[in-house]
């Protein structure tokens, strides 16, 4: 008897989950049918695609341009339009989804961790007629401002305050009445745009964010894009969105495909060589003591959007284990930049370099070089990562 409950229950969940998959694929059409109707521009599709190079290797196919300029990328992503708790128009990207073939139809990253993002961080979303309609907001109006702590030590700074804030509702972690779940970023509404916008067009339906660099896997460029994030000092570093209620999605310290958690693992780096002349520069001191440039954080892994298994370990929603060369490692000049994870393994497993200390106790997590978790959350959709010379 438990065996045909099992069978019965089994196949009542196979039907679920493929009516919330037919679902899905249907919210998306909508959506994607009402940003052609309002751009003139065709739907995203591998034809409509703009054709980059192989050498590129971008990850989000429905960008419109990406330029790699160096301490000057950006990228020009669709725009969408919604409606905020008060009817108002606010326009919106699409970076990532939890569903592999929605993720497809939309050229953008497939996310699969992003499932476990359903719960109190997440915000659940209604479709009319391809309008989404959120119960959050963002407030675009606070001035942002970094100020450096001293000319000798930049961190912390001062100082620190994010350029716009989302209300206890907003979290870029939309869940759309099928249960799929898209990484959505509003950059515009009646209150101001986005702090990495470059330009906006609202007719045309584009907008063009800067970008930021990283290292993962020896490499340099890891192109992304920090939509929101969960406290308030790193959106003001990062030039955020501060979003508090993404803090609520699970699960800090917590990195691995079999984990339910959405969060992903990486690094920052406190006290870096802050010097940017000689290029090897890196970290949040150095960042703040040469007006925001790209703190050039270390990251795990790149999108795998071919890969529909579980054991695809992608998410945009970085769990930051922010690190910091030991006094010993400053003092004998071994400071560098740092390049992979396994760098980061091997000078954690020497000494030269240990969790920071504003990071709160606790565990340590494995996947990340034994570091502890920062408690703060960065979304940073990941949008290429060229083969390109060094800088």
């Amino acid at each position: 008897m438990k065996k045909v409950v099992a069978v019965v229950a089994t196949i009542l969940l196979a039907g679920a989950n493929s009516a919330s998959a037919q679902d899905g694929m249907k919210e998306a059409d909508a959506l994607q049918l009402l940003a052609a109707q309002e751009s003139g521009r065709p739907a995203y599709s591998p034809a409509t695609a703009v054709k980059f190079k192989a050498s590129d290797n971008v990850f989000v196919k429905s960008a419109l341009e990406i330029n790699f300029t160096y301490r000057a990328a950006f990228v020009t992503l669709p725009l969408f339009r919604g409606l905020s708790p008060r009817n108002e128009a606010v326009y919106y990207i699409i970076t990532d989804a939890s569903d592999f073939d929605v993720a497809r139809k939309m050229g953008i990253n497939y996310a699969p961790k992003m499932r476990h993002a359903k719960g109190d961080g997440a915000q659940r979303v209604t479709l009319d007629g391809g309008v989404m309609r959120f119960r959050g907001n963002v407030d675009f109006t606070p001035e942002h401002l970094v100020i450096p702590g001293s000319p000798t030590a930049p961190f912390p700074p001062r100082e620190a305050r994010p350029g716009a804030v989302g209300d206890a509702e907003w979290s870029s972690m939309a869940v759309l009445p099928s249960g799929v779940v898209l990484n959505v970023q509003m950059v515009h509404n009646a209150s101001g745009t986005h702090d990495r916008t470059k330009s906006i067009d609202l007719q045309k339906r584009t907008v063009t964010l800067s970008l930021l660099d990283g290292f993962q896997g020896g490499k340099q460029y890891y192109y992304h894009l920090v939509t929101d994030v969960s406290e308030a000092l790193p959106a003001a570093l990062e030039n955020g969105v501060h979003t508090p209620r993404l803090a609520k999605v699970p699960e800090f310290g917590k990195s691995r495909p079999a984990d339910a958690s959405a969060l992903l693992g990486f690094s920052p780096v406190v006290n870096g060589i802050t010097d940017a002349k000689t290029r090897m520069d890196q970290g949040f001191a150095a960042s703040i003591a040469n007006g925001g440039i790209d703190p050039i954080n270390v990251f795990p892994l790149a999108p795998d959007n071919g890969n529909r298994s579980q054991s695809n370990n992608y998410s945009p929603l970085w769990d930051a284990h922010v690190n910091m060369w030991t006094e010993a490692a400053v003092s004998g000049g071994k400071r560098r930049r740092i390049t992979s994870f396994a760098d980061l393994e091997r000078l954690v497993k020497a000494g030269w370099v240990t969790s920071a200390s504003i990071n709160p106790p606790g565990p340590t997590n494995s996947f990340v070089a034994q570091l502890r978790p920062t408690r703060a959350i960065i979304n940073c959709p990941v949008i290429a990562q060229p083969n390109l010379p060094p800088q």
